[in-house]
């Protein structure tokens, strides 16, 4: 039989499974890449599902504004001034900095990830999130906490600790495992270093560092939004760059090497890249947890990809941190609700009825929910 030729007959199971994982071309020359078909279908709904995020968000809150109204403030800057103030204002910014800051968490757990080739191998685990934190508490503790000081002190110290990390866990070859135990050890250490900090510093310092390495989203502006959005056109297309090279050295060193990639060049390249990615992401918004671990898994295991996709991880990053965003701008009011319908629900105060919950704490027990569930479908396999 040719190569042109196609065999008739009947269907037979697993066919349409092979026909969603046909690799999808866009673009020609040189500028193309290639994606598996639902690869891309998850991508897309990823970043559909947080657009619908961001539109509810716009409407719902402490005051709720009418979907029309949003679009007149939005579009025109018209309407009712409170209404504009809360849509373009408070809630927008904060909405598109949960999609950017949740796409450089989503493809820095990947390039870590992949690199390492243990899925443990996120920023919030081997300890980069805790360097960054380090170096922000420094900055509040020290100068006081200006909004800039702190994203410069948070990337040099998630920079330094990888560079730590990285020089530990290399000697003899990056394995994986290494990685991750000399990981944890930093965590420890460092957050012992942050909280006797935090003993050292003013009260005021203090809770603003505590507020900080929850990881929150509240009172962040357009300011942060810009910070995010000028890092991501830089590091993402990078990143894309790197991709294909990614993919081959997850067949291992060898065969990499044999198939023309530069691995000790490649690998430290997407270090440096997926480091940038991840400070960048913990100064605007602080050491989110769970992102950057679980977004490149629920990515494979929903897309069925052979490997880590940067794309797909970077898209569920969005918009899981969307709806953990949303969730916890609406904790409080769920509750106050639901203590005038039922009457006996007293554990939110008066005085904190108008806050918002950090998103940090949502992601945290998200986190939780999704490592027991991980551990509840691997039992007796031995691999959890």
């Amino acid at each position: 039989m040719t190569a042109t030729e196609v065999r008739t007959g009947p269907e037979k199971p697993g066919r349409a499974l092979a026909a969603a994982a046909r690799p999808v071309r866009w673009g020609a020359g040189r500028i193309s890449f290639r994606m598996h078909r639902r690869t891309a279908l998850v991508s897309g709904g990823a970043l559909l599902l947080a657009a619908l995020l961001l539109l509810v968000s716009l409407c719902v809150g402490s005051y709720p504004v009418a979907l029309p109204d949003v679009a007149r403030a939005l579009f025109y800057g018209t309407g009712d001034r409170l209404a504009v103030h809360f849509v373009n204002q408070e809630r927008l910014p904060q909405a598109l900095l949960a999609i950017l800051a949740g796409c450089a968490l989503g493809m820095s757990g990947a390039i870590f990830q992949s690199v390492s080739r243990n899925a443990l191998a996120s920023p919030d685990v081997i300890g980069f999130n805790s360097g960054a934190a380090t170096g922000a508490i420094l900055v509040i503790v020290t100068f006081g906490g200006a909004a800039a000081s702190v994203a410069a002190g948070a990337i040099i110290g998630g920079l330094v600790t990888a560079l730590l990390v990285s020089a530990l866990a290399s000697r003899g070859g990056l394995h994986g495992i290494r990685l991750v135990l000399i990981g944890l050890g930093v965590t420890a250490m460092l957050g012992s270093v942050n909280s006797y900090l935090l003993t050292r510093s003013s009260l005021n310092d203090s809770q603003n560092a505590h507020i900080w390495l929850v990881g929150t989203l509240n009172g962040r502006g357009w300011s942060s939004v810009q910070i995010m959005a000028v890092a991501l056109l830089v590091l993402v297309p990078l990143a894309l760059l790197f991709g294909r090279r990614l993919r081959m050295m997850e067949l291992g060193d060898d065969l990499a090497t044999g198939l023309g990639v530069r691995v000790n060049a490649s690998r430290l390249a997407l270090t440096v890249l997926g480091i940038g990615l991840c400070g960048v992401a913990v100064a605007s918004a602080g050491p989110i947890p769970f992102i950057a671990l679980a977004a490149p898994q629920i990515a494979v295991m929903v897309s069925r990809s052979p490997g880590v996709s940067l794309v797909s991880a970077g898209a569920v990053g969005a918009g899981l941190l969307s709806a953990a965003h949303l969730a916890s701008s609406q904790f409080f009011t769920a509750l106050v609700w639901a203590d005038q319908q039922v009457g006996w629900i007293r554990i939110v105060e008066e005085s904190q009825r108008n806050n918002l919950l950090p998103v940090g704490v949502t992601t945290a027990v998200l986190g939780g929910v999704y490592l027991a569930w991980v551990l509840f479908k691997r039992r007796g396999t031995g691999t959890a």
